[in-house]
């Protein structure tokens, strides 16, 4: 009996053991403390192995003090791990890294969760965008550029107007908020920014009509409405929100809000925890033309601004505006870095900002006063900005009042919403820029009568291409002393539309590009250490990261954004043809990684039985401008659509018809047209024709291809 006793106390211990063990490698198995990240951790600047937000930490900097990859070995840089993503098309996208998993948003605002070493799929998310759609007038693109991380969920935002919710580890929707309804003109490409148990959105839409900007706060664990925060005021017989807003509205003239005013903030967030301050940066005015939209001047407050807020409320603090009375599609969506610098001896809590109209702006943060605003890239539409009044001095007849006008920097800007990346043991800021002028005319528009419709693209202005631009290539990468106030190198670079920046500890500045490359530089001097070919064309800005003390550089690949769509040049990246891809590196990289296809000229389709008449293609090219912005200027499509030149489809009406005006093809981005009439479509079809015919080589025009 005692003996039986002693061996079942003995194995009951063992049983007790087994149980301490298996909890306790649980225990170790457990997300770390980052999955329940907080706005303590989301500020750390020290930690290495997550990428926590946007844009790294809550200071946006896109700078990791990892070194481990370094000037010295960034040569021996190969491919870890890859993913194919046959499924997407323009991908500009930041992922996330929480403890060994990445997270990422692809085409039609689908999250996928990978294993951060490896790839292997872990969960993905589908929104089910086609559906929200469906039947439904609807405009913009069907990318995003990122997600946000708090507290142990993911938040992601949808083209159609949705914040949603994520479990981080099992993907499953916690719940779902429309942040505008479906009958407004509006859409969503921005990331959702994380803050104090809230989550801010905007939205864009500001050229497709009657557009009032604003950004919304939602609580973070319910998805309950916390605040909302108007960019311009509206109808001042309808009272106003708050007296910021009856202060904006004396800076506008005319009856402003029967064009909506505009000032969308699609991009641009960023929360100070030091001051517990957000900004946001806000969009260009709607329309462009101010003569329409503000016919008696103004500055048509808070277009083209930095806005400061209270975290709290959403309460007005205080804003800095770069461009008064926006004329030019400049607006400040771009990145809001947060940065202390030295400035005549004192420390100071900086931002750092390059909007489009191409001045360098250093503000203090707690005061909102303008430090220094100097140009980056070529200015011809003011000659410098006044410190004393903080205002862009312009140059007589910048707002083609006398007629057509060149303007540098282009309706692009000088700097648009790819990412910036400060490096604070450099002291430089390295974004890419584009020397790029295109003219600017008003003539033969009605600018009294003129009103734009919702769901049509409007501007208010005529944009052309001007025949003489500023400098013999199109664009460059910049590294930019903002204490010292000028450019201290740049790297000539021949396309438009390069992607974002990261800069690390390691002496480096990384940058992928319009042409497939993915680049690494020397980020003192400039000098290209590393070079990659990833055989597509990329806008999305590089991440680090660190598992199991290994760092690793991650890349979307596949060109995307507004002018990977609206194009007007082949760059060679085939819609279908050329597989977009999550490419990871390492030092320790073996992966084989199967080359792409070469760069891809569409075969174009004479359609020898089509009955070509020039007059209904005439009229098909105002049909056509609600498609350029995606299937490209002039038809010439950039990949993330399909070249219709190219398509069986505009030949015959039925199936044409099943595409535009019945939806045939929502689920993969192509909204539907349904108030399009018979005598449009039928423009539209010849148009495309015509296109496609001037396209074809004259040797090659009997239909033989």
């Amino acid at each position: 009996m005692k003996e039986t006793t002693l061996s079942t106390t003995s194995h009951t211990w063992k049983i007790f053991s087994w149980i301490l063990y298996v909890m306790l490698i649980a225990s170790c198995q457990q997300p770390k403390d980052a999955l329940q990240a907080d706005d303590a951790a989301i500020a750390d600047e020290s930690q290495t192995e997550n990428w926590l937000a946007y844009g790294r930490t809550h200071n946006e900097r896109r700078f990791s003090p990892m070194k481990d990859i370094n000037e010295n070995n960034v040569a021996n840089l190969k491919v870890d791990w890859y993913i194919d993503l046959p499924n997407d098309r323009g991908l500009v996208s930041t992922p996330l890294v929480i403890d060994g998993v990445l997270y990422f948003c692809g085409t039609m605002n689908i999250v996928k969760a990978v294993d951060a070493t490896s790839g292997k799929l872990i969960w993905e998310y589908d929104p089910e965008v086609a559906k929200h759609v469906a039947g439904k007038r609807q405009i913009g693109w069907v990318h995003n550029r990122g997600i946000s991380f708090y507290k142990g969920k993911i938040y992601a935002a949808t083209w159609d107007g949705r914040l949603i919710a994520l479990d981080a580890k099992t993907g499953k929707e916690i719940w779902s908020a429309q942040t505008f309804a479906p009958t407004e003109s509006l859409y969503i490409t921005g990331a959702p920014k994380a803050f104090k148990d809230k989550i801010l959105i905007g939205n864009g839409g500001t050229e497709y009509g009657p557009s009032r900007g604003y950004v919304t706060a939602y609580d973070a664990e319910t998805g309950k409405q916390a605040w909302r925060f108007y960019i311009v005021p509206g109808n001042p017989a309808d009272g106003f929100e708050n007296e910021a807003m009856e202060m904006a509205a004396k800076t506008w003239t005319g009856e402003w809000w029967k064009h909506g005013g505009g000032g969308n903030a699609w991009h641009g967030f960023t929360y100070d925890a030091d001051l517990d301050v957000l900004y946001i940066g806000t969009g260009n005015g709607s329309p462009w033309n101010r003569k329409i939209r503000s016919p008696g001047g103004g500055d048509n407050l808070f277009l083209s601004s930095i806005v400061a807020l209270d975290p709290d409320d959403g309460k007005y603090l205080w804003h800095y505006q770069t461009t008064p009375g926006e004329s030019w599609d400049y607006n400040s969506n771009m990145d809001i870095v947060l940065a202390d610098l030295k400035i005549d001896g004192k420390m100071v809590k900086t931002i750092l900002h390059a909007p489009k109209n191409g001045f360098f702006y250093v503000i203090n943060r707690e005061t909102g006063k303008l430090i220094s605003a100097d140009p980056f890239v070529e200015t011809s539409w003011a000659s410098h900005v006044d410190l004393a009044t903080g205002r862009p001095v312009e140059v007589p007849g910048a707002r083609y009042e006398n007629g057509q006008a060149e303007i540098t920097p282009s309706p692009l800007g000088g700097h648009s919403w790819q990412s910036m990346s400060f490096n604070p043991n450099t002291g430089l800021v390295y974004f890419p820029v584009m020397h790029f002028s295109m003219t600017y005319s008003d003539d033969g528009i009605d600018v009294a009568n003129w009103q734009n419709k919702a769901f049509q693209r409007g501007t208010g202005v005529n944009t052309s291409v001007s025949k003489k631009q500023p400098r013999e290539y199109l664009s460059s990468l910049l590294a930019w002393d903002p204490i010292k106030k000028k450019p201290v190198w740049s790297v000539p670079q021949n396309d438009l539309w390069n992607a974002g920046t990261l800069t690390t500890a390691g002496n480096l500045v990384f940058q992928g590009r319009a042409d497939g490359k993915f680049l690494a530089f020397d980020a003192n001097t400039g000098d290209e250490l590393w070079s990659f070919d990833t055989g597509l064309g990329i806008s999305a800005p590089p991440i680090t990261y660190s598992v199991n003390g290994r760092q690793y550089i991650a890349l979307l690949v596949g060109w995307g954004g507004a002018l990977a769509g609206t194009g007007g040049m082949n760059m060679g990246w085939g819609y279908g043809v050329h597989t977009r891809r999550l490419v990871v590196f390492s030092l320790e990289g073996v992966a084989d990684m199967p080359k792409l296809p070469p760069r891809h000229s569409p075969t174009l389709i004479e359609g020898s039985n089509f009955i070509l008449d020039n007059n209904l293609a005439q009229k098909g090219v105002n049909e056509y401008s609600a498609c350029a912005g995606c299937h490209g200027k002039g038809g010439i499509a950039n990949g993330m659509a399909p070249d219709l030149r190219a398509s069986p489809i505009p030949l015959e009406k039925a199936s044409f018809n099943a595409v535009v005006r019945d939806g045939a093809k929502v689920s993969m981005g192509m909204p539907a047209f349904p108030e399009m009439t018979d005598e449009q479509l039928t423009a539209l079809m010849h148009y495309i024709r015509q296109q496609a015919r001037a396209g074809i080589p004259k040797s090659n025009s009997n239909g033989s291809h």
